[in-house]
């Protein structure tokens, strides 16, 4: 039976409660502060099995994963705004943001053992290629990356692993067969992660919460810049080099613009992810999933 007319409100109770139940005003305090984004796992969660109270409790520790996770992120990267507002590490102090996530990793874990073991085993998986995915993006970024197959390792391990398995952890709880809902999962992760990427270029600091082509600027090569970077002469990638891991001006801003629309590197970006998106909607299609069918297409589309 439903417990909710809203399952993401649900959602927000559970967690809430968790938090309530570590009786630390100042841990409930911060977690005021933190931006809910799109709860998009537990949207997956919720649509593939349902809104009993266990995978409620599931799709609510997922966002808890993921919350701690963006907290380690943002402090790595020295990032100080979240969704175009100022970020934890920001306000804070890093030892604040980086204490806080690794709570709420380990209120997550605590209460995951009361799930399922296939679910536990599936989402622990997950966070551990997340956190390698954090390292390789790290090291991937001390120089310029061209190497295609390392990016897309990195993306899957750090986006990509726990979007695949909240999808594959609903499928155990539904009691559906795993493996279409877990590359469904998979490749929404990874063309999640090329929209952003092809977002960072393409739009503007006020739309993306943050300053344009800040990808670049943090050492971060994606994959409109791995392309770029095989479709220019020998001069312009050396150009493109001396800016990788600099502030982006105006003017250097203008000369990458006009060279990925020179070379079509967007739309070559795009029917990438898209191709994915098509498989993922072709599963869900025949597994009867219109509503997961409808998330995917929407993820392609968005603007932000």
């Amino acid at each position: 039976m439903p417990i909710s007319s809203n399952p993401l409100e649900a959602v927000e109770r559970k967690i809430e409660q968790f938090i309530d139940e570590l009786d630390d005003s100042g841990i409930k305090s911060l977690y005021g502060k933190l931006p809910h984004g799109k709860r998009l796992r537990a949207k997956l969660i919720l649509k593939i099995a349902g809104e009993s109270l266990k995978v409620v409790k599931t799709a609510s520790i997922v966002e808890m994963i993921h919350a701690a996770s963006l907290l380690h992120d943002d402090v790595i990267d020295d990032a100080y705004t979240r969704r175009g507002k100022l970020s934890l590490n920001a306000i804070y102090g890093s030892k604040t943001a980086i204490m806080f996530g690794d709570i709420l990793y380990s209120k997550g874990f605590y209460e995951l053992n009361n799930i399922d073991k296939e679910v536990s085993l599936v989402i622990s998986n997950a966070v551990v290629q997340l956190s390698l995915g954090e390292r390789n993006d790290i090291i991937l970024s001390n120089s310029f990356n061209h190497d295609r197959d390392k990016y897309l390792k990195m993306i899957y391990q750090k986006t990509a692993s726990l979007m695949e398995a909240s999808a594959e952890a609903a499928a155990i709880l539904a009691g559906k067969s795993r493996e279409p809902y877990r590359v469904y999962g998979r490749n929404l992760g990874v063309a999640f992660q090329m929209i952003d990427d092809i977002l960072d270029i393409t739009q503007d600091s006020k739309q993306l919460g943050k300053p344009a082509m800040h990808d670049f600027a943090e050492g971060k090569a994606t994959l409109p810049y791995i392309y770029l970077y095989e479709s220019l002469d020998i001069d312009e990638k050396q150009h493109l080099l001396s800016l990788h891991k600099k502030v982006i001006d105006t003017q250097s801003a203008e000369w990458i613009s006009d060279m990925i629309t020179k070379h079509n590197i967007v739309a070559r970006c795009y029917q990438e992810a898209k191709e994915l998106i098509d498989e993922a909607v072709t599963l869900m299609h025949n597994e009867g999933e219109e509503s997961l069918e409808q998330i995917a297409t929407a993820m392609i589309d968005r603007s932000f």
